[in-house]
C-alpha cells in the first residue's frame, strides 16, 4: 500500500505507556474484529453462551459494571513516531477523507472517530479494553481501540500478513463508527433486546458483515486513488477469511456451530468485503435485506 509521505490524521490518542484501568473486563458490543477470538475461546472452556460474556447484554455497549469513571483518567503517553503508528495515522486520515466525501454527497456531515492506541489494557466507555479482545469500536465514546500487537497475531496465528490486511482491520472498525453515525447501531441494539438468542446472533452477524462491506467501500476509493499495490486487495480478503466464525471455531473448539456465529463465516466476510471493494457504494452494503 502506498502510504509513505501522505497526510496523517490528528485524531489519534496514544495511551501506550500510560497504564491500564483496574476494572473487570467488559466486552464491547459496538463491534470488534478480534473480540470474537476471546469470546469463542472462553466460551469453549466454560460452556457459557458467548452473549452471556458480553457484559450488560442489552445491546448498548455499556459494561455490566456501572462504576466506570470514563476514559482518559491516565495521562496519555507522547505520540509515537514509529513507522507502524505513522501508517495507522495515514490509514485513518484516508478513511476520514473517504467518508467525509461520501457523507457530503448524501447531504450529511461526517464526524471522524478517534483511534486509541494502547498496550495491554485501557479504560473505555464500554468497559476495560484488553489486548486479548483484539481491535474494537466503542459506540459510547465513538473511539476505535487498537493494540498494534494484534497485527503480529493476525500475521502469525491467522496467516494474514501485509499492510493492507492491517488497513482492513482499521477500516472495519471505522465501519462500525459509520453505522453509529447512520443510526444503524442503535436500531440493531434495540432489535437485539427483543430477539431470541439465535435472532440476536443473526443480527450481530449482519452488523459485522456490513462493517466488512464498508471497509471494502473505503478500499474501493483507495484503489481509485492508486494507493494500492498489486496483491493488496488479496491481503484484505485473506484477512477477512482468516477471522470467519467457522474458521475460528474449528481452531478453538474443533467444531462449527453456525447458530452461535456473531461475525459471519469466512465465505460471508470475504463476499461482503469484496462487494464493497467492487462497488464503492454504501447502498450495496445492506446486509439486513436478506440477500
Amino acid at each position: 500500500m502506498k502510504w509513505q509521505g501522505r497526510a496523517e490524521s490528528s485524531n489519534v490518542e496514544d495511551r501506550r505507556g500510560a497504564g491500564g484501568g483496574g476494572m473487570r473486563m467488559g466486552l464491547p458490543l459496538g463491534g470488534g474484529i478480534g473480540g470474537l477470538v476471546l469470546l469463542l475461546v472462553f466460551s469453549a472452556l466454560t460452556g457459557q453462551n458467548p452473549l452471556d460474556l458480553i457484559g450488560a447484554g442489552d445491546g448498548s455497549g455499556a459494561p455490566s459494571d456501572s462504576g466506570f469513571s470514563g476514559p482518559g483518567s491516565e495521562p496519555a503517553a507522547a505520540p509515537a513516531t514509529d513507522e507502524q503508528t505513522r501508517f495507522m495515522r495515514v490509514v485513518l486520515r484516508d478513511t476520514e477523507d473517504t467518508w467525509t466525501a461520501i457523507f457530503r454527497e448524501r447531504g450529511d456531515t461526517y464526524e471522524p472517530p478517534t483511534l486509541v492506541l494502547f498496550a495491554g489494557s485501557t479504560d473505555t466507555a464500554c468497559g476495560l479494553g484488553q489486548s486479548a479482545m483484539g481491535p474494537f469500536y466503542c459506540p459510547a465514546d465513538r473511539k476505535v481501540y487498537l493494540d498494534t500487537s494484534f497485527f503480529d497475531e493476525l500475521a502469525q496465528r491467522f496467516g494474514a500478513p501485509g499492510d493492507f490486511a492491517q488497513a482492513y482491520v482499521v477500516a472495519h472498525e471505522v465501519g462500525h463508527h459509520v453505522q453509529t453515525l447512520l443510526g444503524l447501531s442503535n436500531r440493531v441494539a434495540a432489535a437485539r433486546q427483543q430477539a431470541s438468542e439465535a435472532e440476536a446472533n443473526a443480527l450481530s452477524v449482519r452488523q459485522e458483515l456490513q462493517a466488512d462491506c464498508y471497509a471494502g467501500v473505503w478500499g474501493h476509493y483507495a484503489a481509485q486513488h492508486n494507493l494500492l499495490d498489486t496483491g493488496d486487495a488479496e491481503e484484505g480478503l485473506q484477512a477477512a477469511a482468516s477471522i470467519g466464525d467457522d474458521r475460528l471455531q474449528r481452531q478453538t473448539q474443533s467444531r462449527v456451530v453456525p447458530e452461535s456465529f456473531t461475525h459471519g463465516s469466512s465465505e460471508q466476510r470475504v463476499s461482503w468485503l469484496r462487494r464493497g471493494l467492487a462497488s464503492g457504494q454504501i447502498e450495496t452494503c445492506d446486509t439486513f435485506a436478506g440477500r
